[in-house]
C-alpha cells in the first residue's frame, strides 16, 4: 500500500523497561479506520485495560483507551474518539499476558500503532515495568556512552 501509518509511542520507552511485545488487531469502525490511514490518531495516552469476560468465567478480555479523531468526510455516524476499542489476540496470549500482568505489578503499554501489508491496522503492546528516576538517568548515560564510542570509532576510520 502507498500510505504507510507508523505511529509510536514514544514515551513508552522512556517510562517504561518494555518485557515482551505482542501484536493485536484492534476492533475499529469504519470511520476510525479511515481516520488512522489518514494519520488521525496518538497513542501517546493510551492505556491498556485487563478485563474479566463477562461470558466466559475465568478469562479476560483486552482493550485499548486511545484517540483518533473524528474522520473528516463523517457524517452523523461518526466514531467517538476516546472510547474503549477491544485488541484482538489469541486466547492462549491472552491467558499467558493476564497471568504476568496479575502475578506481578506490570502493566500493558501501547507502543506502536501501524497498518499492515494487507491493510489492517495493528497495535503493538508490550508487557513493562515502570522505570524510576534513575533508571531513566541511566539509560541516558548508556545512550551518551555509546554515542560517544560510535564517534570515535568514525574518527580513526
Amino acid at each position: 500500500m502507498a500510505n504507510v501509518v507508523h505511529i509510536k509511542n514514544k514515551k513508552a520507552r522512556r517510562d517504561f523497561e518494555l518485557l515482551d511485545k505482542y501484536i493485536a488487531g484492534i476492533q475499529l469502525y469504519g470511520t476510525e479506520i479511515k481516520s488512522i490511514r489518514a494519520g488521525k490518531a496518538s497513542i501517546n495516552d493510551a492505556y491498556c485495560v485487563l478485563i474479566p469476560n463477562i461470558r466466559k468465567p475465568n478469562s479476560f478480555e483486552i482493550f485499548v483507551k486511545m484517540h483518533i479523531s473524528e474522520y473528516s468526510h463523517g457524517s452523523y455516524a461518526n466514531h467517538l474518539p476516546k472510547r474503549d476499542r477491544k485488541l484482538l489476540l489469541n486466547k492462549k496470549e491472552i491467558e499467558k499476558i493476564a497471568k504476568k500482568i496479575v502475578a506481578s505489578a506490570l502493566t500493558l503499554v501501547p507502543t506502536r500503532l501501524f497498518i499492515n501489508e494487507r491493510g489492517i491496522a495493528k497495535l503493538e503492546i508490550a508487557i513493562a515495568r515502570g522505570k524510576k528516576y534513575h533508571d531513566k538517568r541511566e539509560d541516558l548515560k548508556q545512550k551518551d556512552d555509546k554515542r560517544e564510542m560510535d564517534r570515535l570509532k568514525k574518527m580513526r576510520l
